[in-house]
């Protein structure tokens, strides 16, 4: 494959433009997350930068990605695909290769294919990773292919495993169970309370592009998405928490738009604040977005973010259907007029 050999294509880098003094003016921005919930964060901040790079966790260990990193020992590469597919260039050519990014085979009824729920994405994105044998190279090609408007990195370039003790309660007591792997851990707060989460190894060292797009920008937001799974592993990792607690970036804190979730269930929002401060006593936030249906104490909430360094911003960015999801064009507004005000 030797179109593969040369320099790495070109697109857009955080603090890239504004270090070589040809910035647009618009922010340099990183979110940080996983699934579902990043890519509501995506589609929202890339109507407000040209300037824009996801961070992403990489303990995924279900369906096609955790069959892949099982098979061949790689990151997984699912929230990624996702993350590229939310950056993908709003032309015929961009809405092409997200689709083809998104596309999940399914063999015929009666037959028990190997291809079956693989996203070609994944195995495109895998397929790179071998050719190139390095999984930071391998996201800019497929970034460049779908032309991305903006980088996606790795949290780390090895993959993790997330585990968590969670509180079970029975007739004749409680006891903690350990829960092992994201896939589990998502569900575990149908089964019982989650009280702590840890990353396996605890030490493994970060991608050091998402370090360096973290010293550089100027906002970073954290959040939506699974708490657990999604958002606070960005928190556990010793250098990616060091690089958020020292940048000089300002800090957004996105909350979700329910608090019952089977990650989360029994928490409220003040909860979910003070797992963040639990495990990032350090991390000193500017904002926190949330909305404010979601809220059950607005008071109570303000003071809570005021005792971690910033002010709440309440705003309705939910969709209009009522479901629990992001709406892009309300979340850009939000942010907009955040980043207008700081």
């Amino acid at each position: 494959m030797a179109f593969l050999t040369g320099p790495l294509p070109m697109i857009p880098q955080t603090g890239a433009a504004r270090d070589a003094g040809v910035s647009d003016g618009s922010p340099a921005v990183v979110a940080l997350g996983g699934g579902h919930g990043l890519s509501a964060s995506l589609s929202a901040l890339r109507l407000l930068t040209t300037d824009l790079t996801a961070v992403v966790t990489v303990a995924d260990d279900g369906g096609s990605s955790g069959r892949l990193r099982h098979e061949l020992d790689v990151l997984p590469p699912g929230d990624l695909r996702m993350a590229l597919a939310a950056l993908c260039d709003d032309t015929d050519w961009g809405r092409t290769w997200r689709d083809v990014m998104q596309h999940r085979f399914q063999s015929r009824p009666g037959v028990n294919g190997s291809l079956d729920n693989h996203a070609l994405g994944n195995l495109l994105i895998v397929t790179l990773w071998e050719l190139l044998g390095d999984p930071v190279a391998g996201l800019q090609w497929a970034g460049a292919l779908l032309g991305a408007r903006g980088q996606v990195l790795p949290m780390s370039t090895q993959p993790l495993t997330i585990e968590g003790d969670v509180l079970r309660r029975t007739a004749t007591g409680e006891y903690l169970e350990l829960v092992t792997g994201q896939a589990r851990l998502a569900t575990a707060g149908a089964m019982g309370k989650v009280s702590e989460v840890r990353l396996t190894p605890a030490d493994a060292a970060a991608c050091p592009e998402a370090v360096t797009a973290i010293e550089r920008a100027d906002w970073v937001i954290l959040g939506p998405g699974s708490w657990y799974t999604s958002v606070l592993p960005h928190l556990m990792l010793p250098e990616l928490r060091s690089a958020l607690t020292r940048t000089k970036a300002k800090r957004c804190l996105t909350m979700n738009l329910t608090n019952e979730t089977k990650e989360t269930a029994g928490m409220s929002a003040l909860d979910h604040l003070a797992e963040v401060r639990r495990y990032a006593p350090g991390l000193r936030v500017d904002a926190v977005l949330a909305d404010p249906g979601v809220i059950e104490d607005r008071d109570a909430f303000s003071a809570a973010v005021a005792a971690m360094g910033g002010r709440a911003v309440f705003g309705k960015v939910g969709a209009a259907t009522g479901r629990p999801i992001h709406d892009p064009l309300r979340l850009a507004t939000a942010y907009h007029d955040m980043f207008g005000e700081n």
